[in-house]
């Protein structure tokens, strides 16, 4: 579903006489169908990039990505049919309903809206469909969002922070349709700083460093590889602790 093959996205840095911050280090990776893959790592690792290169948000300094069989760069509209993005701050706009922007949504991508009410109930939002998203909560609009992206039905999802600004009602239903999802054969990619959330909701994990793959596995394998018997955290720790910084 997602091939990412010798990918670097490299960003100019001011004042530097022509160095490169090194954001993401010839990356490779393959996500299966029905997989939910997180991508672990520090503050300024390289994850959103890494997220937004997927989506096309960003073009990549150096190699490729295919999702579901499509050119990131060179079919960007087939795979933005075929992906859901849910970044850690919603893009919505502001002076709509919630009830119109998935309106909105669906005259986009041309598909029926006789599901909406159904979606709005499923994350208590039917009470506040009429009102601006403005006057929304981040937790809100992060399920609105998730709503949008569900009535589309998209083959790969992109989750960036997925829980950030959940409550554990909305955060335990959140992750249950995720398992469903996957279950339905939708791979889902997340990036998250959070070791709990990747722990309980990932298949196979990668843990990110300076922009680096530096460990990538199930979670007992990444314990193999570290000789420990404790939790993701430990595991954590222990392969990011001792890396180098972001190259040049």
């Amino acid at each position: 579903m997602i091939r990412i093959t010798n990918l670097t996205k490299k960003f100019p840095v001011p004042q530097s006489g022509g160095k490169n911050k090194i954001a993401v280090d010839n990356m490779n990776l393959e996500l299966n169908p029905g997989e939910i893959f997180g991508i672990l790592g520090p503050n300024g690792a390289g994850k959103t990039t890494t997220i937004k290169l997927i989506s096309g948000l960003l073009k990549p300094s150096t190699g490729n990505i295919t999702v579901c069989g499509y050119d990131v760069q060179e079919n960007p509209i087939e795979v933005k049919k075929n992906i859901g993005l849910l970044p850690d701050t919603p893009f919505i706009y502001q002076k709509l309903t919630g009830r119109e922007f998935l309106e909105f949504v669906c005259g986009i991508y041309n598909i029926n809206c006789n599901d909406i009410d159904e979606k709005l109930e499923l994350f208590e939002l039917k009470a506040h469909a009429d009102e601006l998203v403005e006057s929304y909560s981040h937790g809100m609009q992060q399920k609105l969002v998730l709503a949008s992206i569900l009535i589309r039905k998209p083959k790969v999802i992109l989750l960036d922070e997925p829980l950030v600004g959940l409550d554990p009602k909305s955060a335990r239903l959140v992750k249950n349709i995720y398992y469903e999802m996957s279950k339905n054969g939708t791979t889902i990619f997340l990036s998250t700083h959070i070791l709990e959330i990747a722990e309980k909701l990932c298949s196979r994990l990668a843990i990110i460093n300076k922009g680096k793959i530096i460990a990538l596995g199930t979670l007992n394998e990444l314990k193999k590889q570290t000789v420990s018997e404790s939790d993701l955290e430990d595991v954590f720790f222990k392969l990011t602790e001792n890396n180098a910084d972001i190259r040049e």
